[in-house]
């Protein structure tokens, strides 16, 4: 399977007060422009590749994760960093009794989302080949999302969709891993520009989704990122997720 459950679809009710960003920044991974041919689709890097197909067996892929905001009254919660790990494994699709042979490129991938009372329930996946955590990141970030706008997750799901689909930027870029520099792509939208709910958006309507991607990584997703600012500055929201090369 390839992570399609994300782009599925749509109606929407959704009040806001800035104050200043606060608490430690994660470290990302260092981008820089870089010169390509005609870019991929973004639906195409993110939903259609098979991102695991680099991912080996018995292997753990880590990420470190940072979600906080600077809205007044912390409708978002307290500042959380945390991690999501995948426990990549050979698929038993077959070994089960499925129908036919699983892919060359598919994994079973048991999923350990943040710890202690953090703890969402993600998964297991199996005989998947792209990567679940490009559709754990947005589903999470959309409950969030809709609680905070007191709005239909649907409807807000669609809008990045269509985002993802039709309105996002996708250039190559040179991407910082570690202690080495590898090829990527950047992709980047602002799905709820111009959206005629604006008004009720409560200053989210810039919310920008940026994503960035690397065959060199394993599960391919190097970092993904929600973030949105006020007119004067403030942090509204803050949301990322990024590989860590150094964990096992």
């Amino acid at each position: 399977m390839t992570v399609k459950v994300f782009l599925a679809t749509a109606t929407v009710a959704l009040g806001l007060m800035a104050v200043p960003a606060f608490a430690e920044e994660a470290p990302a991974p260092a981008v820089t422009p870089a010169n390509a041919a005609a870019p991929p689709s973004a639906a195409d890097l993110l939903f259609e590749q098979p991102q695991m197909r680099n991912a080996a067996p018995g292997s753990t892929i880590t990420y470190d994760y940072l979600r906080r905001s600077g809205i007044a009254k912390g409708p978002f919660g307290a500042p959380l960093q945390d991690t999501v790990t995948l426990k990549v494994e050979k698929p038993t699709v077959a070994e089960k009794g499925g129908a036919g042979t699983p892919s060359a490129d598919a994994r079973d991938i048991a999923v350990t989302m943040f710890s202690g009372l953090n703890r969402v329930p993600a998964g297991p996946f199996e005989d998947m080949t792209g990567n679940p955590i490009v559709s754990l990141f947005f589903e999470n970030h959309l409950r969030a999302l809709a609680k905070v706008l007191e709005a239909n997750p649907r409807y807000l799901k669609l809008a990045i969709r269509r985002g993802l689909r039709e309105r996002a930027a996708v250039t190559p870029v040179k991407v910082k891993v570690g202690d080495r520099e590898v090829d990527g792509w950047q992709v980047v939208t602002r799905p709820f520009a111009g959206d005629p709910m604006t008004e009720r958006m409560r200053g989210l309507d810039d919310l920008t989704y940026t994503v960035v991607t690397s065959p060199a990584v394993p599960g391919e997703i190097v970092s993904m990122e929600a973030a949105s600012r006020s007119k004067d500055g403030g942090e509204l929201l803050q949301e990322k997720l990024n590989y860590d090369p150094k964990a096992g």
